[in-house]
């Protein structure tokens, strides 16, 4: 790997940290885009929804599965190949994006940029696991986490400019200079890899052809259990949630595909990934821990709007209420999402000193209070108050993603950094997914349920009322999840070393 003494390392987090910036400011900003990429690609609603999903999923999907595979690449061809590699790909996806002009190669065009910028997230992690001391270490991973975040706030508020000022293709297009200024400064800044130190086999193929069929089977499967909710576009629990048949087979494909790779990975000289990774005590905490980050984080993304599209939306007029709606939604989530970001830079910094226990149990704490008190919302909430039970469970989560990378990163040794900062990374949309897909279907029954009260003539003056219970019962689930992580991470222990690969 890379010799510290050879790098400047905070100017070497600056470069990572702005590539992982771009990358997840392209995860978001397609939110605020999509309705104009809707009008533009004529694609009829309602029937098309289902499609005009694709372009928002296709991205998700694909910068899941692409995770384990760059970080695993970055293993064994060096970290600056594969970071320069990344955006370099994801420059061309974005000309791809901006050249579209129907909606399949639209689609087709954000999987090649969803890549290079899925890529991006565990080589920038690992390579701060190369340039950075172990005591040093949680709090650039915390800086990093604060800058990921921070992409996640920008992108809708970039999309809307785009928009609103100019055309969504130019928020495509001016990727590619920038993507073209990290490419050189990665060649300047970043080390090659130094072939003396570690000699390694070729990619495991089968491998990796096992694992994307897994995730990608996997991923569907809950794109489809969760409805429409997955496109941002309708938070709607009148709809008729996904029948078993129609989901099952990506679940029982995914899994006998999964169940073929870990066989596989077992056997082979050079796995994607060392299945004793998990063996470890520090490593297998962290991913559950992220597991249950991700599907509480993604109750808030989406439940927080939904409460205020169902609950508190008000105007005169279809369009008023929509814009309403969104304004709101978009000003209290800043309250967790600023948090968030603020607060994982704190916890890199409580992380180099105490350790990762004690921020980690602290941050599941704080997130299962903010929830706890959201649950408590109803149609009198106010937004000052909504803002600052988020601005809690915002604190919470920023206060865990820097001790459960470094966890991570610490816990095996240099040659496997990438690929396990890509997995606790998919632990964490996973979750996400799940958490997404679980909302969806406890508020579809939910719904069902309590609607049957009564009458339908009269079912419309109580939708807010229903809307408020459903939201109180899943941000109760999320605290009450958040709690229950917490014995996870009192297990977790600092001075664990990776032994068991050596």
């Amino acid at each position: 790997m890379t010799n510290k003494s050879d790098q400047h390392p905070y100017l070497v987090l600056a470069l990572v940290s702005f590539g992982v910036f771009i990358a997840a400011d392209d995860l978001t900003v397609i939110s605020t885009m999509l309705p104009q990429m809707i009008f533009d690609f004529e694609i009829p609603l309602p029937a098309g929804l289902d499609d005009a999903s694709w372009i928002v999923s296709a991205y998700l999907i694909t910068h899941v599965v692409a995770m384990p595979l760059m970080g695993r690449i970055s293993d064994l061809y060096g970290r600056r190949t594969v970071f320069i590699g990344c955006m370099a790909v994801f420059a061309i996806g974005s000309l791809m994006v901006a050249q579209a002009t129907t909606l399949n190669f639209l689609i087709f065009s954000r999987v090649i940029q969803a890549i290079g910028g899925g890529g991006v997230v565990p080589v920038a992690m690992a390579v701060v696991g190369d340039v950075f001391a172990e005591e040093r270490r949680a709090f650039a991973l915390g800086i990093l986490g604060a800058v990921d975040t921070l992409g996640w706030i920008i992108g809708p508020l970039y999309g809307a400019f785009w928009v609103n000022y100019f055309t969504w293709q130019w928020q495509f297009y001016i990727n590619i200079p920038i993507s073209l200024l990290t490419i050189l400064a990665g060649w300047v800044l970043l080390k090659p890899r130094d072939h003396t130190k570690h000699e390694s086999g070729g990619l495991d193929w089968l491998g990796a052809i096992l694992l994307s069929l897994a995730l990608t089977l996997l991923n569907i499967g809950l794109a489809k259990s969760g409805g429409q909710a997955a496109t941002g576009v309708n938070f709607d629990f009148s709809a008729p949630i996904p029948t078993w048949q129609q989901v099952l087979p990506y679940f029982v494909g995914g899994g006998l595909a999964l169940l073929i790779f870990v066989i596989v990975e077992r056997r082979v000289k050079n796995p994607i990934i060392e299945i004793g990774m998990f063996a470890i005590p520090n490593f297998t905490l962290a991913c559950i821990i992220n597991f249950v980050v991700g599907f509480v984080l993604m109750i808030a993304m989406v439940g927080v709007p939904l409460f205020v599209n169902g609950v508190l939306a008000v105007g005169t007029t279809m369009e008023e209420f929509i814009k309403t709606a969104a304004m709101n939604s978009g000003q209290i989530l800043s309250a967790l999402t600023g948090a968030m970001a603020v607060l994982s830079i704190v916890g890199g910094w409580l992380c180099a000193r105490t350790g990762y226990r004690l921020p980690t149990i602290a941050g599941l704490f704080l997130m299962g209070v903010g929830f706890y008190l959201m649950n408590d919302w109803s149609t009198e909430a106010t937004y000052m108050v909504m803002g600052f039970h988020l601005m809690i469970a915002g604190m919470g989560f920023g206060l865990v993603i820097a001790p459960v990378g470094t966890a991570v990163i610490n816990a095996v040794r240099a040659e496997l950094r990438g690929v396990a900062s890509g997995l606790v990374v998919i632990f964490r949309l996973m979750g996400m997914s799940v958490g997404l897909s679980s909302l969806t279907a406890w508020g579809l029954h939910r719904f069902d349920v309590l609607s049957q009260a009564y009458e339908l003539i009269e079912l419309g003056r109580h939708i807010s009322g229903i809307t408020a219970q459903i939201m109180n019962e899943i941000f109760l689930g999320a605290a009450l999840l958040s709690f229950i992580a917490i014995i996870f991470a009192i297990w977790l222990r600092t001075t664990e070393k990776m032994t068991i690969l050596e």
